[in-house]
């Protein structure tokens, strides 16, 4: 009997192209996009285009069509504004900077929809992401790199389960992005050539400030005090929200050389500027998730990623605490950003990570 899996279907190349790999592989293959953007009028769902808007649907369906497999769009609103939207706004308003796919891939993309998928009776669900899920000596499920480096995608994938990895298929990772589009062009599907969506879905014009106002106008910080380091008043800023770690540029202060923010204190409504980049060697992480490995008993030497665009750097791993981890770098580390995650490798596999204190 056919294996049955649910690929999340975004519209776009890779996740069309997921859905005919999966398929020529012998599995029983139903296309699902999942309505995740709040706003009900036709012309607002557009203008938010990538996995939310109204093409995606349009171009899901055409690629399901082709490829002659069941296609449905599933609303997940409620789990989208609960588990993103709402953390988002939180984490900005605390003096934080979130990560909202990494809440979306946990919590609505493999929580949610791998529930409502084995509702239907499936065995598995599958995406485009460009990482691969493999089961390690040890047992453990991990994601491991895919095997294109400048595409891959595991850093946003820490977060999932075991229970989730071991129900998920990313046929993707194993291709280049030229490999995948020259697929989809040999198979004639329709999104070949569509552009990657870029920045995050819920805020296509990089306006973080101004989609935080219109979701939370009455808790919105005002203007208050640059100060250094020292605590002199350097200038007045338009409220924390604007701001985050190590940035140097739209600062709008003239002080004759570079300057940096090193810190935000959502207490004093205060940004701190530091006239030296911002680099540390050291940091501690909460809200653990243990994959390739079960624990961290032991300190170990393991490659970290701050961010989704850090190269990465060596560090001494060790566990200080029920729901702590202290890693200690290397060589300094440029920007490390309360709010962002830490994930640590071993090699291609993504051992864990956490939430950066």
């Amino acid at each position: 009997m056919k294996k049955k899996v649910v690929v999340g279907m975004s519209g776009g190349v890779d996740s069309s192209v997921a859905a005919y790999l999966l398929k020529e592989q012998g599995y029983d293959v139903i296309g699902v996009t999942m309505q995740i953007w709040q706003e009900e009028e036709p012309e607002q769902v557009e203008e938010n285009g990538g996995c939310c808007g109204l093409s995606a649907v349009e171009d899901a369906e055409k690629v399901a069509r082709i490829l002659e497999i069941p296609y449905y769009v599933m609303n997940f609103k409620k789990e989208f504004q609960e588990q993103v939207i709402d953390y988002f706004v939180a984490e900005y308003l605390a003096g934080r900077t979130p990560n909202p796919c990494i809440a979306c891939n946990r919590y609505v993309k493999w929580e949610a929809l791998l529930r409502r998928s084995m509702a239907l009776g499936a065995d598995y669900i599958a995406t485009g992401h460009y990482a691969r899920v493999e089961q390690m000596k040890n047992g453990r499920f991990a994601v491991r790199n895919s095997v294109t480096a400048g595409k891959d995608q595991t850093y946003a994938l820490y977060n999932l389960t075991q229970f989730q990895l071991a129900h998920t298929l990313m046929p993707v990772g194993d291709y280049t992005k030229e490999e995948i589009r020259k697929l989809a062009k040999e198979n004639n599907l329709p999104v070949a050539q569509k552009p990657d969506s870029q920045d995050i879905c819920f805020v296509p014009d990089g306006n973080y400030a101004g989609f935080l106002k219109k979701q939370a106008p009455d808790k919105m910080p005002g203007e208050g005090n640059f100060v250094s380091e020292t605590g002199q008043v350097l200038g007045t800023h338009k409220g924390i929200t604007h701001y985050t770690i190590g940035q140097r540029k739209g600062l709008g202060l003239s002080m004759g050389h570079p300057v940096f923010v090193s810190e935000l204190r959502p207490e004093t409504n205060e940004v701190v500027i530091s006239s030296h980049d911002v680099f540390q060697t050291e940091l501690t992480c909460n809200q653990i998730n243990f994959m390739g490995m079960e624990d961290l008993k032991e300190p170990r030497r393991l490659w970290a990623k701050v961010r989704y665009a850090h190269k990465g750097q060596w560090c001494a791993a060790e566990q200080i605490g029920e729901d702590r981890i202290r890693c200690s770098f290397e060589e300094p580390v440029r920007a490390v950003t309360p709010g962002q995650a830490v994930v640590f490798y071993d090699g291609e596999y993504v051992m864990g990570g956490g939430t950066i204190m």
